[in-house]
């Protein structure tokens, strides 16, 4: 991976950072970015490791290099810290949570059309017939988040995998405010059932349109009921 690094204006005499920024320049890095190891690196460019590691903290300081404790020092900016989801749940709200995940599901659902396996579309219908079979709350709500799940692993796209657990994570943690049944079971005209079985109807039949729709209805239906314009 070759990298163009410029050297910090007010400290470009100094012959560490310009042995390093010859090297950054020129260098055939990992498409990490990944720097040797400092002891390697300070006998390619025959300095001492003191001084080398002062040439690193002036480029890190110009947000040209990152450090990693344990891993090495890269190339670039340093990217985002991983999501703090006690945090994010502490700054959301119940209705953020669903908006993010209309945003987000649809789309899980249209690709899943595109990529799931018929073993993943054959788990679906077996979840969606636990989902209607289930005899408390709590066992509804374990396989309603299996379900969702499998949708999101059926699209086959890792990243908005991992968008779709951080989301479900900081779901979780939001404190939603109204009760849930410490008794029963769900009706049987429970309105997930029926969209339930949309959804998994138009993955089979592979209808991306239809089951990104049937998606969007159905946590619309969610948001209806959590804010009471349904009951």
């Amino acid at each position: 991976m070759d990298q163009k690094v410029t050297p910090p204006a007010d400290t470009a005499h100094s012959g560490v950072l310009t042995q390093l920024y010859g090297f950054l320049s020129s260098a055939r890095l990992p498409d990490d970015g990944r720097l040797p190891p400092e002891r390697e690196l300070a006998e390619m460019l025959g300095v001492k490791r003191a001084e080398l590691r002062r040439g690193l903290a002036v480029l890190e300081r110009e947000g040209q290099l990152w450090r990693h404790v344990g891993k090495g020092t890269f190339v670039g900016a340093r990217p985002p810290q991983l999501v703090d989801i006690s945090d994010l749940a502490q700054r959301s709200n119940p209705i953020q949570v669903m908006k993010a995940r209309i945003a987000l599901e649809p789309e899980l659902a249209r690709l899943a059309t595109i990529n799931a396996t018929a073993a993943e579309i054959a788990t679906l219908a077996e979840l969606n017939e636990a989902c209607r079979s289930a005899t408390t709350w709590r066992e509804y709500e374990a396989y309603d988040a299996r379900f969702h799940h499998q949708i999101a692993e059926a699209a086959h796209n890792p990243i908005l995998l991992a968008l779709f657990d951080t989301l479900n994570a900081v779901r979780r943690a939001v404190t939603w405010g109204r009760p849930r049944p410490s008794h029963g079971s769900p009706p049987s005209d429970h309105h997930s059932f029926e969209d339930h079985d949309r959804m998994v109807d138009a993955i089979a039949h592979r209808e991306p349109a239809g089951a990104a729709d049937a998606m969007r209805r159905h946590l619309q239906n969610v948001e209806d009921r959590l804010i009471g314009r349904s009951t």
